[in-house]
């Protein structure tokens, strides 16, 4: 199995500002703009909260409420009304399709889904970042895969669900592709108890990636079983062993700056799939 970290959300280039942690310590995933999106940020709600306002207010408007977005990925049945036959569904195209394909990433396979985030305050009827509050990366969803569509030559009819998508507005496009969630998360044979798609609907700190009081948002602290030694294959696009250290107990990883999707090798690392399982548990 495939474990990959895949950077979705608002950021500092995609969006211009973090997604915000609401006061309650809900995490509220803003996605990023899109034109060719049927979809506006008002018409979208995430972890029980709409979106238009946030959006509205945390970028002093310049994103509108009504301006389109790229819901992606989708992970919750309540964010939108749904056609019969909904389930999860992520897409990805060019480099980063290329990325997954070249290295296996297929049915079976766990994307944790991972962004940016800040605290918020609502001061005056309207949201506004708390001053003394840094960014951070922070894990909020999860999805297995079942099914793998190439979208090159259309949506199958089975999949007309999935039409309102935004990878379904590029519909013809080469390198495009949507990844489906299988309906029970299985990581061990026999399992089947937990979903296999879902977010983590509050900021907790065992699914904070940055490292507390670090410098960058990009300074990691993971599990101590992160570290790649014995010849294991680290987590792509980390291979240079500069950015890894040991660090009590602790791994610590100097992670890139951009990119979307890092593959680690659960065969390699067995001790993920209980990790995993523990935060989806919790």
């Amino acid at each position: 199995m495939k474990l990959i970290l895949s950077r979705k959300g608002f950021d500092s280039a995609a969006g211009g500002v973090p997604s915000p942690i609401l006061p309650d310590g809900r995490l509220v995933v803003l996605p990023i703009p899109d034109a060719r999106s049927t979809i506006s940020y008002a018409a979208i709600s995430h972890a029980g909260e709409p979106l238009g306002s946030l959006v509205s207010d945390l970028t002093r408007g310049r994103i509108a409420a009504d301006t389109r977005a790229h819901l992606d990925p989708d992970l919750t049945r309540e964010s939108l009304p749904r056609q019969p036959g909904w389930r999860p569904v992520f897409g990805q195209m060019g480099q980063a399709l290329g990325h997954l394909r070249n290295q296996g990433v297929g049915p079976g396979d766990l994307f944790l889904f991972f962004g940016l985030f800040r605290r918020v305050e609502r001061v005056a009827q309207r949201w506004r970042w708390v001053s003394d509050a840094a960014p951070c990366h922070v894990l909020w969803g999860w999805m297995q895969v079942s099914d793998v569509l190439s979208l090159g030559e259309g949506l199958p009819s089975a999949y007309s669900w999935a039409g309102y998508h935004p990878h379904c507005q590029r519909l013809g496009e080469a390198g495009n592709a949507l990844y489906i969630a299988r309906r029970r998360l299985q990581l061990t044979e026999g399992e089947g108890n937990l979903p296999g798609a879902g977010i983590f609907s509050h900021y907790a700190v065992e699914r904070r990636l940055t490292a507390e009081n670090a410098a960058r948002v990009s300074d990691w602290e993971l599990p101590g079983w992160w570290y790649p030694d014995d010849g294991r294959s680290p987590l792509s696009y980390h291979g240079d062993p500069k950015r890894w250290r040991r660090s009590g107990g602790k791994t610590a990883l100097r992670a890139v700056a951009r990119g979307q999707e890092f593959v680690l090798d659960t065969g390699q690392y067995p001790e993920a799939l209980p990790w995993v399982r523990e935060l989806v548990q919790n």
